[in-house]
């Protein structure tokens, strides 16, 4: 293992990179993009479009498919912090063929579930490879290739992966299971993955510039950009352990995860929640749209404001924004209140996707991210499991979601209060072979 981990790290040569007229980085921004869009099969926006039919063709209630869905989620989550070692170990490139090849293969295992135990296996195998490695190795890439201008082209990642994915994925199969089923629809997308976009991804990835004599962010030489010579320069790497012991890393996972459990608690039964108050499913659908079309514009924009002011102000942004749409979601009654539920939910996404895209590779450095990626990652997919299985029960018992919508709305503001504390960790000590 430490002979694999050694290799990665030789210098490299590639004509791919060295033949193209601009900076790399641009194309790893697009395979970065593409792998997080990638990713959809295993999020929660693209599960809650295959739901209803979980529940009609298998004969399986409601808290039964969020108690799965949950449970999958959780074991997915425990694997994290392992993938994200082994991105370090291994490489971006060499990661991301493996989670996407065995994603793909997931989407048409689940096309064969016939029953509950299934079912979890397939969520299980959705969540790691989907919501968790695609995820994090995708951003992990686009991390080690910017520095000074990360927040701009996690902005821009961000603005294709709202319109692409969270926008255009559940529009896509709200048109394709009425034409062909949702089995050979969960087939199809499987097949499409293995065959074209995965090798795709997989030939664009590079792992770090510093392997092919680049330097982050294109500077041909460090002395030509003294900007980023002193972002390089301050930046510390910090060990897993170490990270772990900074107050920053709880509050700012802790409220990512949180924003993630309410929004899959949302997403999850948003047919259910739409039809409750006379909404069709394709209504439900389309509300995606508006979703993926703010979160892209405030993404954007907001990774330009990361680099100019600290990210604890965007992340009480987001937590704020977040419960306002949890309130509003207890009353939608027409296309007025359903846009500003989407727009509200779109630029709650936007900023919490700005600040995670940068947070941890601008605090703890570039070394050890995939590690800290992957820690930071098990509480959010923990808070995706968590989400949908309370929801789902409390509607079966009550009749209704007001009452747990109504609760779950106050959560975000105790940790928009609790985020506007947090600071850029210092180091206290240097750490043994560390360039300071």
């Amino acid at each position: 293992m430490k002979a694999r981990a050694e290799r990665c790290d030789e210098k490299q040569t590639s004509r791919l990179v060295s033949g193209l007229p601009v900076f790399y980085g641009w194309v790893i921004v697009f395979a970065g993009t593409l792998g997080m869009i990638l990713s959809s099969p295993g999020l929660t926006y693209a599960v809650a479009i295959f739901t209803e039919h979980f529940i009609e063709d298998l004969g399986l209630s409601r808290s039964v498919v969020s108690t799965l869905y949950t449970s999958g989620t959780l074991a997915a989550s425990l694997l994290l912090p392992l993938v994200g070692r082994q991105i370090d170990r291994r490489g971006s490139r060499t990661m991301v063929g493996v989670a996407g090849s065995l994603l793909g293969l997931t989407c048409i295992f689940m096309g064969l579930v016939r029953g509950p135990v299934m079912l979890a296996v397939g969520f299980v195998a959705l969540r790691l490879f989907g919501q968790g490695s695609m995820n994090i190795v995708s951003q992990n890439v686009i991390n080690q290739w910017w520095v000074r201008r990360r927040g701009l082209v996690i902005g821009i990642s961000g603005v294709l992966t709202a319109l692409l994915g969270t926008g255009g994925v559940p529009i896509l199969l709200n048109w394709m299971i009425p034409r062909y089923g949702w089995r050979n629809t969960y087939f199809y997308i499987g097949f499409a993955m293995l065959l074209l976009l995965v090798p795709l991804v997989y030939f664009l990835f590079r792992n770090r510039p510093e392997l092919y004599n680049l330097q982050p962010d294109g500077a041909r030489n460090p002395q030509q950009d003294r900007m980023l010579v002193r972002q390089i320069e301050m930046e510390k790497s910090w060990s897993l352990r170490e990270a772990l012991r900074t107050p920053a890393f709880w509050v700012i996972s802790l409220s990512t995860g949180l924003s993630t459990l309410l929004r899959a608690a949302i997403f999850f039964h948003m047919v259910s929640l739409f039809g409750d108050n006379g909404l069709s499913p394709s209504v439900a659908a389309s509300v995606f749209l508006p979703i993926s079309l703010v979160t892209a514009i405030v993404t954007l924009v907001s990774g330009v404001l990361v680099d100019r002011i600290p990210p604890r102000f965007l992340l009480a942004a987001s937590l704020i924004t977040l419960s306002a749409g949890l309130f509003l979601a207890t009353g939608l009654t027409g296309n007025q209140t359903v846009m500003m539920f989407g727009v509200l939910m779109g630029i709650s996404t936007g900023l919490n996707q700005a600040v995670t895209g940068v947070v941890w590779a601008n605090y703890y450095g570039r070394r050890d991210l995939g590690s800290i990626i992957g820690a930071a990652s098990t509480i959010t997919v923990l808070g995706s499991a968590l989400g949908p299985m309370p929801l789902g029960i409390a509607r079966d018992l009550m009749g209704s979601y007001k009452p747990a919508l109504m609760v779950s709305a106050v959560l975000p503001l105790v940790f928009a209060v609790m985020s506007g504390f947090i600071h850029k960790p210092e180091k206290t000590a240097p750490v043994s072979g560390e360039n300071r």
